[in-house]
């Protein structure tokens, strides 16, 4: 399969880009740094591309009774013009996938799944459509970016009439900006103020001019997927493919708060209230490394001789200057303050586990 390119390909390799595959296209992973780029967005204000996320829309009287069968928040609970974060689990209870639901009118609703999983994740609501629902991948029309940091209202504000301070958290409104039509949605990965852009393909390069004249002032810079994974991670923002997948159940994730018991039947329901009443046996956790060790996907954590856990995630924190990551740990060593050992082939170090966010 060709690997493929977002609309804005040529930005990236005229800013200095360092090019890699990613969920099937080629994306920057850095262009002057990782840690410079994780520092511009907690200082002032950073550009994520993120095109290569699927956008699949709903509509139809159905619609919502089709969203609420898939997810497990409930969002018959969202307002016109609000969204809502939440997942789509397997009947074991399992995640297909996390994502973000965007209501844009009563029988209009349009959900942001993971790249890498845009073709699993669209065959899996065909598999469950109701009758009287159209559902339309339009990943592959949409650009989407990110302006993510303290400065990124005031460098989008420039650019629209839309009063941007008036858009609350995981709210949006759909209004002109940069002169073109687009979805300004109060969401993002990295913890920090700031905005995601919805709008068609065909706009991509003038966009993106207008959005770095606009932050010219605040040193706006591009960032790359190094720093956007460093940035959730000091957030406790789980990434699908590490610390969730089809193994692990959203109570394990420590999503119980998107999972909504009571809001009647969906997909993995039976499954998830039968584990809430058993209770979960192992906890996903964040932890501080003591020593030079970078925790990696698959590295054990032990306690006394004996695996307890296993990492997930895990990087160089630029803002605490330490070494952390995210993990399973068996119940019971799970709590704020027990310490563990990470073990890393033949390099051992000792990781405390902490209360998240990190930052």
């Amino acid at each position: 399969m060709a690997i493929k390119k977002t609309g804005l390909y040529d930005m990236h390799v005229a800013a200095g880009g360092k090019m890699v595959e990613f969920a099937g296209y080629e994306m920057p992973i850095q262009y002057s740094g990782i840690l410079q780029e994780h520092k511009r967005v907690r200082e002032t204000v950073g550009v994520f591309d993120v095109s290569h996320m699927g956008e699949v829309e709903l509509r139809g009287e159905r619609a919502l009774e089709m969203v609420n069968n898939l997810t497990i928040n409930d969002a018959s609970k969202i307002a016109i013009n609000q969204a809502q974060y939440t997942a789509m689990c397997y009947e074991d209870g399992g995640i297909v996938d996390d994502l973000i639901v965007y209501k844009r009118a009563d029988d209009h609703y349009l959900m942001v799944v993971n790249a890498s999983n845009l073709d699993k994740d669209f065959d899996w609501i065909m598999k469950h459509k109701l009758d009287g629902v159209t559902v339309n991948n339009i990943s592959d029309d949409i650009t989407q970016l990110a302006v993510q940091g303290k400065a990124a209202e005031a460098t989008l504000q420039k650019l629209t009439n839309v009063n941007l301070a008036d858009i609350k958290f995981y709210w949006f409104t759909e209004g002109k900006l940069a002169d073109v039509d687009m979805i300004i949605s109060a969401t993002g990965y990295t913890g920090e103020p700031g905005f995601e852009l919805y709008f068609p393909r065909e706009h991509s390069e003038a966009v993106w001019k207008k959005v770095f004249a606009a932050g010219e002032e605040f040193e706006i810079a591009p960032i790359g997927l190094g720093a956007r994974d460093s940035l959730r991670m000091e957030k406790k923002y789980c990434l699908y493919g590490n610390d969730i997948d089809e193994t692990t159940s959203p109570l394990e994730a420590g999503l119980g708060w998107i999972t909504k018991l009571d809001q009647g039947d969906f997909v993995g329901r039976d499954f998830l209230a039968k584990q809430k009443e058993d209770g979960i046996t192992r906890r996903l956790v964040c932890f501080v490394v003591d020593g030079r060790v970078i925790p990696r996907k698959g590295y054990s954590l032990e306690k006394d001789g004996e695996v307890v856990g296993t990492v997930t995630s895990g990087c160089y924190s630029p803002i605490l200057e330490k070494n952390i990551g995210l993990g399973y740990v068996a119940k019971g060593f799970n709590k704020s303050g027990e310490t563990v050992e990470l073990v890393a082939g033949k390099r051992r170090a000792t990781a405390e586990i902490v209360k998240p966010p990190f930052v």
